[in-house]
C-alpha cells in the first residue's frame, strides 16, 4: 500500500503519527477530531503502535508528543476534539485487535480466558491491582501542562455500552470528550449543535428572568432583576456537555469505532464550512466519511495497513462520487 492514498479531496497518511504529521504545513488545518489507542486496551500487533507503553507515565508522554505536533498544524482559531477512555490496572493479558470485538471499555474480568492475547506489560509502581488508572484526566492535566486550552469536559454516556461480568462496582458506561484549543478565542458555531429546548426549561421564560443563557447575556446583576422576559433561541438551547449515544456497529471495523454523531456535532461545531479536519488516529474511518458527508476535507494519519485499507473502502462505498473524483 502506498504511504498517501487519496480519496476524492480526502488524504490517509499511512505510517507513524508522529512522522506522517511532520509532512503537514503549521496552521493548516482548522479542526481535529480523533479517538487514540487507548492505553493497555488492545494490541493490533503492529510495531510502533501507541498504546503499549511499559508504563501509563511513558503512554502519556508519548500521547503529549503527538499533540504537540498536532498543536503545530492546527490554526489558531481552531479547536482539537479527543475521545479517550479509561483503564483499570492489571497484570491480566491485552486482547488482540479483532474485527468481531466491538467495545470502547475495557476490564480485564472479560479478557482473562480468551484466546490470542499478549500478557500486559503495564507494570507502574503507583497502581494497585484493580485500581481505576484516571487515564483521562491525567491526559487532560499533562496536556493543559503542555499549553493546551481546556474548554470543556464533554462525556459520552453510551445507551448500551458492553457487558462486564465485575460484581464489586459499578459498569462502565462512559468515555470523555475533550474540547482542547490553542488559543482563549476559536472558530466554535454554537447555532450549528443547538438541541432542542426541555419543556420545563422552556417554561422558565415565560416566569422573571432566571435562565442562566439570559444571565449571561446580562452586563450586571441589576439589568437582571430589571428584565423581565427573555425569549429563548428559535434554534434551540446551546448544546450540553453530555452526549448520550448508543454505538453504530460497523461490521468490518475495530472494536474502538465511535458513533458518527460524535464526529458530527465536533466538525459542525468546531470546522467552518470547506474547512480542513484532521483525524491522526484515522481507524475505520468515521471521522473521514462524516467529513465527506459536511462537505469539508479531511486527513487522516493510520499506522494500520487495515485499518487505512478498511477506512478507504468505506469512504469510497458510502460516497460513490468520491471514486470517480479520485480515478481522475
Amino acid at each position: 500500500m502506498p504511504t498517501s492514498v487519496p480519496i476524492g479531496r480526502h488524504t490517509i497518511l499511512l505510517g507513524d503519527v508522529r512522522e506522517r504529521l511532520r509532512d503537514l504545513p503549521d496552521d493548516s488545518v482548522h479542526c481535529v477530531v480523533t479517538s487514540p489507542p487507548y492505553f493497555n486496551l488492545r494490541d493490533y500487533n503492529v510495531p510502533g503502535q501507541i498504546g503499549l507503553e511499559p508504563t501509563l507515565a511513558e503512554y502519556i508522554a508519548t500521547m503529549v508528543d503527538v499533540f504537540r505536533e498536532v498543536r503545530r498544524v492546527l490554526r489558531p482559531d481552531g479547536t482539537c476534539w479527543l475521545n479517550i477512555g479509561d483503564s483499570y490496572h492489571t497484570d491480566s493479558p491485552v486482547r488482540k485487535s479483532s474485527a468481531e470485538a466491538f467495545s470502547a471499555t475495557w476490564d480485564p474480568s472479560q479478557t482473562a480466558s480468551r484466546g490470542g492475547l499478549r500478557k500486559s506489560a503495564a507494570k507502574s509502581g503507583t497502581f494497585k491491582n484493580k485500581d481505576l488508572m484516571m487515564v483521562p484526566a491525567r491526559l487532560a492535566i499533562a496536556l493543559q501542562d503542555d499549553g493546551w486550552w481546556l474548554r470543556s469536559d464533554i462525556i459520552w454516556a453510551k445507551k448500551a455500552p458492553m457487558p462486564e461480568s465485575v460484581t464489586d462496582r459499578p459498569t462502565s458506561a462512559h468515555e470523555h470528550i475533550f474540547l482542547l484549543t490553542k488559543a482563549p478565542r476559536y472558530f466554535y458555531d454554537a447555532d450549528a449543535v443547538r438541541e432542542p429546548y426541555n419543556p420545563d426549561s422552556l417554561s422558565r421564560y415565560d416566569s422573571p428572568m432566571q435562565h442562566v443563557e439570559a444571565q449571561n447575556r446580562q452586563p450586571d446583576r441589576e439589568r437582571q432583576r430589571e428584565n423581565a422576559k427573555v425569549d429563548p433561541n428559535p434554534l434551540g438551547r446551546n448544546q450540553r456537555n453530555v452526549w448520550t449515544l448508543g454505538p453504530e456497529p460497523f461490521p468490518e471495523a475495530h472494536f474502538a469505532t465511535f458513533p458518527t454523531e460524535i464526529p458530527r456535532r465536533a466538525i459542525k461545531a468546531g470546522c467552518p464550512e470547506g474547512g480542513t479536519v484532521l483525524d491522526p488516529f484515522l481507524g475505520s474511518g468515521t471521522t473521514m466519511l462524516v467529513a465527506d458527508q459536511l462537505g469539508r476535507t479531511c486527513i487522516g494519519v493510520e499506522l494500520n495497513p487495515e485499518y487505512a485499507r478498511m477506512a478507504e473502502k468505506r469512504v469510497r462505498s458510502d460516497a460513490p462520487l468520491l471514486v470517480g473524483l479520485a480515478a481522475d
